[in-house]
């Protein structure tokens, strides 16, 4: 497995589905954590798979490319749907993986990260966080939506369509 780059502490997050906001001089950081009855391999294949997302995920309207170590994917979500986001699999593991994009010189970064752990019961505990920094943070966080309401129905939706298919 690649090493997980800006990952946060995901063991401390409330599972309940409901995302949180977390703001500091120099990030800006969403979270969310469910958990979901199936081990974790089913909660990565689902999310792994590129070409179904639209499908199951209302947050997103499109996702090409494929789900691979250092591959790129093109994202198009519902709160910006008219752009189309550049995003690179900079880490993917059997348990986790992270999407990057930013600007050069790092004037600006988003790293989302995705992380299923099996639970002593075999659940797996879903949890996801996107985390903004970069020299231009403080100018462009301003513009960005607020994306808790999104975090927590990208959890629903995988949610359900995990178990639907297990």
């Amino acid at each position: 497995m690649t090493v997980l780059r800006q990952t946060p502490d995901f063991h401390s997050l409330p599972t309940d589905g409901k995302a949180a906001e977390r703001r500091d001089p120099g990030f800006l950081a969403y979270q969310v954590a469910l958990e979901i009855d199936a081990p974790p391999e089913k909660v990565m294949a689902v999310l792994t798979r590129a070409a179904d997302y639209p499908r199951w995920n209302s947050t997103v309207t499109k996702l090409e490319g494929d789900i691979a170590l250092g591959k790129k994917l093109k994202l198009v979500s519902v709160l910006a749907p008219t752009r189309t986001f550049k995003l690179q699999v900079s880490a993917l593991g059997a348990d986790a993986m992270v999407w990057e994009d930013g600007m050069p010189f790092g004037l600006f970064r988003g790293v989302r990260s995705f992380r299923a752990t099996r639970t002593a019961k075999g659940t797996t505990v879903f949890a996801m966080s996107e985390v903004f920094s970069g020299a231009m943070l403080g100018l462009i966080a301003k513009s960005l939506p607020d994306q808790r309401a999104t975090f927590e129905a990208f959890a629903r939706d995988l949610k359900k369509e995990v178990e639907r298919s297990t």
